[in-house]
């Protein structure tokens, strides 16, 4: 109800009205009318709240809407449309999109080129797959190989053939696709087929695939990358009208990094956060090896195949040829570089270029806080004097052994592999070693945006989930030494130290003296880079161990407010069934206001296969579930029991010659069922299910 009020408004009028009313008020601004209005609005948490707008008048409008009240009642609803649409109303989760950035190797490559292959029946043409396809691969590799290198210094394409990524979802699912290679090559096929189960529409799941052979500085010069990757955000929330979800996988999480601060020079300091909280609802972290994966200095040295059909010297030749090689090398945790950039971005003016320094945890140790020496390394000669500055902290026994022209034996931490002493030290017997030194210094330590190889702190979005794979037997050192033969083949693996069960072990099974951690990593990252994300929670934290399977929740164990100091790991002190794998939630809510923190750990789930683990997919689903509903009551998704949610989750239990999970699943043949599983469907629908974990 409008009423109209003609006298004018009193200063200490009574402030307690009923709800709902509303009320046209001459205002203390001399013939102006107040108009008045008053409603009670329902957050998605039940807190209920009063919303009272106030609007002026001048006298020309002031006495028609004084004698029209149904002009009142349009102007009061003009009032509250537009009061309801500024920056700080309820967002519609309902209109969320997923943005999928993809790993290292995980996005095909096309042929941009016509390349004749001699003494093969198969060319390459423009728009011919390059990676990955497995028969040209072993029909011409000499060709492939001309596709896939880059020149080292320069980052450019051969001269007889260049490739580029593929565009959309078509482009990340399945690298070879066929009826063999198709599924050992598949990687994001399963999450885009659980999110066409549960009627994600087409245009809300996007796939920013990316030439994974470049240099964060290369991406963007070359193809504009990080331009378009903006520019992506911003269309999905044009086309979908609520912000993005973020799921990037291992290299994936370093090109989001990398765009955050280049983002920082795009926009307006006052604006930026305000980008971000538009734009993005969420990311999601999935392997990401936040300070470096071991398995870049196997691949540098002596070459990782990937399984495929090639030597390793050539595998080297090519993974040292492309600028991404150093992105994901080991660094330390207790080094930082100043940007060039950050007090532009914080009002002021950086003079001189980036300074990089150390804390002093990082000398005492000299570990860089990794379990133990990354780089064991035999040197021929006495050439690598000069190359290699702490060459006065060597014993004086190994000194004479090498004036001698006898091998020996020097250790390298993450710090002298991150800042280039370790390939001076080695720049006089390898030959990649000063390519690589151009590299480091052009592309990473001299990076005007970013050096990639320093810690990353929590990037400031709303809500922040990292997730990867734990409890697996992870390279985290490595022994070598002169082959005696030549290039690319001049270093062979005498030895790898393994973290394993709170131990550090040899290849030979030996102990290893060090300082490793409570758990292991997940075969390629070791732990201490996976967890320290764990670093972005803050001091009280609640920890939930659940089964990874379908469970009651009987062995559901739950620790709240558990104290957390910065860098320093949290390990839960909770029984486990050795014959259960679990999933372990530690999750903050409360430190920052208005953010949600949540780490995953996964036991065995292997790196690259963990895009593709079920258990995964039913928890982010779970998760994003949890967002979306507007009923919702708890800061994360509940993990007191977990159900089936798909047919495929449904089995037949043979001991009981029933369909298990009886209370979710039951028995319908359906004609083109072969066994009895296939018989076990769910008796509710999904939406039904999943109301019960909000």
């Amino acid at each position: 109800m409008v009423k109209v009020q003609k006298r004018p408004v009193k200063y200490k009028q009574k402030r307690a009205r009923q709800l709902g009313y509303n009320s046209i008020q001459r205002s203390k601004v001399k013939n102006h009318f107040r108009l008045e209005f008053s409603f009670i609005r329902t957050l998605p948490n039940y807190r209920m709240v009063r919303v009272t707008f106030f609007s002026f008048f001048p006298p020309s409008l002031s006495l028609t809407m004084a004698k029209n009240p149904l002009l009142c009642s349009i102007v009061l609803l003009a009032v509250l449309a537009g009061a309801t649409s500024d920056d700080g109303a309820e967002l519609d989760y309902s209109k969320l999109s997923g943005i999928i950035i993809p790993g290292f190797a995980s996005t095909q490559l096309r042929a941009w080129s016509i390349l004749d292959c001699p003494y093969s029946p198969l060319d390459f043409n423009p728009l011919d797959l390059v990676w990955l396809d497995t028969t040209k691969l072993l029909s011409a590799v000499n060709c492939w190989l001309k596709c896939m290198v880059l020149d080292p210094y320069n980052q450019t394409d051969h001269p007889d053939c260049k490739s580029r990524p593929d565009s959309g979802l078509s482009g990340i699912t399945e690298l070879d696709p066929g009826y063999i290679t198709g599924p050992l090559s598949s990687v994001w096929k399963e999450w885009i087929k659980w999110c066409i189960e549960f009627g994600i529409e087409a245009n809300a799941i996007i796939a920013v695939p990316y030439d994974w052979r470049l240099s964060p500085s290369k991406l963007e010069e070359r193809d504009l990358y990080f331009h378009k990757l903006k520019i992506t955000f911003e269309t999905a929330y044009k086309l979908r009208g609520g912000p993005s979800l973020v799921f990037a996988h291992s290299l994936g999480n370093h090109v989001f990094r990398y765009f955050l601060e280049w983002l920082k020079l795009e926009i307006a300091p006052k604006h930026y956060i305000q980008w971000l909280d538009q734009h993005i609802h969420a990311y999601f972290a999935v392997g990401a090896p936040l300070l470096g994966a071991m398995e870049t200095i196997e691949a540098t040295l002596t070459g990782f195949t990937f399984g495929l059909p090639i030597s390793e010297g050539t595998a080297r030749m090519m993974f040292n040829s492309f600028g991404s090689s150093l992105w994901m090398m080991p660094f330390s945790k207790y080094c930082r570089t100043d940007n060039k950039y950050w007090k532009h971005f914080s009002g002021g003016r950086q003079v001189g270029p980036p300074t990089y320094h150390c804390d002093e945890q990082e000398f005492k140790t000299n570990l860089s806080g990794w379990p133990t020496k990354i780089i064991n390394i035999e040197i021929p000669s006495t050439r690598a004097f000069d190359a290699y500055p702490s060459f006065s902290e060597i014993p004086e026994a190994n000194l004479s052994s090498m004036e001698c022209g006898l091998p020996t034996q020097l250790s390298f931490s993450a710090r002298e592999i991150s800042d280039g002493t370790f390939f001076k030290a080695i720049e006089d017997y390898d030959p990649d070693s000063k390519r690589l030194l151009y590299l480091l210094e052009k592309s990473y330590l001299g990076n005007p945006v970013l050096n990639p190889l320093t810690p990353w702190d929590r990037p400031p979005i709303k809500n922040v989930f990292c997730i990867y794979g734990t409890d697996s037997k992870t390279k985290v050192g490595y022994y070598y030494a002169p082959s005696g033969k030549p290039y690319p083949d001049n270093w062979i693996i005498t030895d790898v130290v393994y973290e394993f069960e709170g131990s550090l072990i040899s290849r030979s099974g030996n102990l290893v003296e060090g300082n490793p951690g409570a758990i292991s990593g997940d075969e390629t990252v070791p732990y201490l880079s996976l967890s320290w994300c764990k670093n972005w929670l803050g001091p009280k934290v609640n920890i939930t161990k659940a089964p990874q399977s379908e469970h009651d929740g009987s062995d559901v164990q739950i620790k709240l407010n558990v104290e957390h100091h910065h860098e320093e790991d949290i390990v839960p002190n909770m029984t486990r069934s050795p014959r259960v794998k679990y999933i372990t939630y530690y999750e903050d809510s409360e430190s920052l206001p208005g953010k949600r923190t949540a780490v995953w750990e996964l036991d065995k789930a292997n790196h690259r296969n963990i895009v593709r683990s079920p258990v995964l997919m039913r928890e982010l689903w779970l998760e994003m579930w949890h967002d979306i509903h507007p009923d919702a009551k708890s800061k994360f998704v509940k993990k007191a029991k977990r159900g089936p949610l798909r047919d495929e989750d449904c089995y037949w239990d043979y001991g009981k010659a029933r369909c298990a999970w009886p209370e979710y699943c039951e028995y319908r043949y359906v004609f083109g069922d072969v066994h009895l599983g296939q018989s076990c469907r769910l008796r509710y629908t999904t939406a039904e299910l999943l109301s019960h974990y909000l």
